[in-house]
Parts: C-alpha cells; structure tokens; sequence
C-alpha cells in the first residue's frame, strides 16, 4: 500500500479564497501607489514653478496691490530655450496676490499655482514680504 498525500479538496478551496480575496487588495495598493506617484510629481512642478515666479516678483519692480493671474511661459524669463525647458508643463497656472502689511513699506506676495487633477483643481501656495521703494 502506497501511502501518497496530496490537498484535500477543501485546502484548495480555502486557499483559492484567500488568493481571491488579497488580489484585488493587493492591485489597488499597486494603483494607488500610482496615483501617489503622480500626485507628487506634480506638487514638486507646481512647487518649483512658483519659487520661479516668487524669484521674478522678488527681482521685479514693485508690484500694485491687487491680483494678478497668468499662463506659465513656455521659457523662463532670462533663459535660453532649451529641450529641457520648451517642455514645460502647460496646464499649470498663477495667481499673484499683493496685500499690504502693518508696515508702510512691506508688502506680502502669495503665490498660487493652480491645475486640473481630476475632476478637482489642486494648489500650491508660498508666500514671503518684500520691500516696496514707493
């Protein structure tokens, strides 16, 4: 008598429902990986493309109270058009704000760069003061 063990019908069962059941979990962590993925490369461009404009405010002439908005260039100003610059993102936009402070001379400048996620449109904002010669 040959004494062969193999899986019973019931561990195959039992193991085909936990395979069931952490496969689906297991792909919707991978995709939200992704979508983490994504949604930090884009903080970082809107990050980057507003200290951009927060450097050409600060070198600037002095700006009016009130807001302003726009469209990003397609080339930084001062720089040379490059491959790696001409393929800036467009759907990013800016939105400067210029507030005055207590102090007759100081002025507070936020920037907002806004774009589309989705059905949503996220933010980055920074902000800092600078001396008005008015």
């Amino acid at each position: 008598m040959t004494n062969e063990r193999g899986f019973t019908l019931m561990e195959v069962l039992i193991a085909l429902a936990i395979l069931a059941l952490a496969l689906p979990i297991l792909l919707g962590l991978r995709n939200f990986d992704l979508d983490l993925h994504a949604r930090a490369k884009d903080l970082t461009t809107a990050t980057l493309l507003a200290q951009e404009k927060l450097a050409e405010t600060e070198l600037g002439p002095a700006l009016p109270f009130g807001e302003t908005r726009g469209e990003f260039l397609p080339t930084p100003l001062g720089s040379q058009p490059t491959a790696a610059i001409t393929n800036r993102p467009s759907n990013y936009r800016w939105k400067r704000i210029v507030s005055p402070t207590p102090l007759p001379l100081v002025r507070e400048v936020k920037i907002q760069v806004l774009w589309p996620r989705g059905e949503t449109e996220e933010m980055v904002e920074v902000s800092t003061y600078v001396f008005s010669t008015n």
